[in-house]
Formats: C-alpha cells, sequence, structure tokens
C-alpha cells in the first residue's frame, strides 16, 4: 500500500508540472487573455485520459496498478476536467442522458458559485 501512494503522489507531482510548464509554454506562445492553456491541458488531458482508460478496459496493455497511479495520481494532477468528462461521457453514452446533463449543469453552475462564494469570503476574511 505504501508503494501505491509512492507512486500516487510521484505521479501526482509529475501532472502538476506538466500542467504547469505546458499552460505556461501555450501563454508565451499564444498570448493574451483568453486561458488557451487551460483549454489545451483539458483537451489533452480528455485525450489521454481515454486513450489510458481504452489501453486499460479494452486492450489489457496496461495493468489496473499503472491505471490508477496515471489516472488518479498523474492526471488527477494534470487535469480533474478529464475526470469529469469521463464520467459525463459515461452517463450521456450509456442510458442515463438525463443524470449526464443534470451532472454538467450542476457541476458547471456550483462551481462558478464556489469560486463566486470563495472571492467573496477571500474579501471578508
Amino acid at each position: 500500500m505504501f508503494h501505491k501512494i509512492c507512486l500516487l503522489a510521484l505521479a501526482g507531482a509529475c501532472g502538476t508540472l506538466t500542467r504547469y510548464g505546458l499552460t505556461g509554454v501555450i501563454h508565451r506562445w499564444v498570448g493574451g487573455v483568453f486561458p488557451w492553456g487551460t483549454v489545451v491541458v483539458n483537451v489533452l488531458g480528455c485525450l489521454l485520459f481515454g486513450l489510458v482508460w481504452t489501453a486499460r478496459g479494452e486492450r489489457a496493455v496496461i495493468s489496473p496498478e499503472a491505471r490508477v497511479v496515471i489516472l488518479t495520481g498523474f492526471m488527477g494532477a494534470f487535469t480533474t476536467f478529464s475526470t469529469f468528462i469521463a464520467e459525463t461521457s459515461h452517463l450521456l453514452i450509456g442510458t442515463q442522458l438525463l443524470m449526464g446533463v443534470t451532472n454538467i449543469a450542476l457541476q458547471l453552475v456550483t462551481g462558478i458559485g464556489g469560486f463566486i462564494l470563495g472571492l467573496g469570503l477571500g474579501r471578508i476574511i
């Protein structure tokens, strides 16, 4: 168990540093105020999440342990957006269309609301 935790932590650190570096490179390359670096990280994260998921589930190329380290450790630190998209896609592709749409609306609205609330609390404190 300790070994798995160490691998998750290392993968998380790598995901964080990769996100930081990639968003910085994209921002310097494109410039402007639109968050293109975040867009690139989120889309790339979704692509990589799908590849790793398929490599384990359908192709059995990646072990279950490696999948946890890659998806939870690296991808969890690189972008949680990929997890949101994967979970929502499973709902939308399956027979739970209403739950998928609800997940999208709920997470976006409450996420924005939480951010605005945090801004307000930060100003009060």
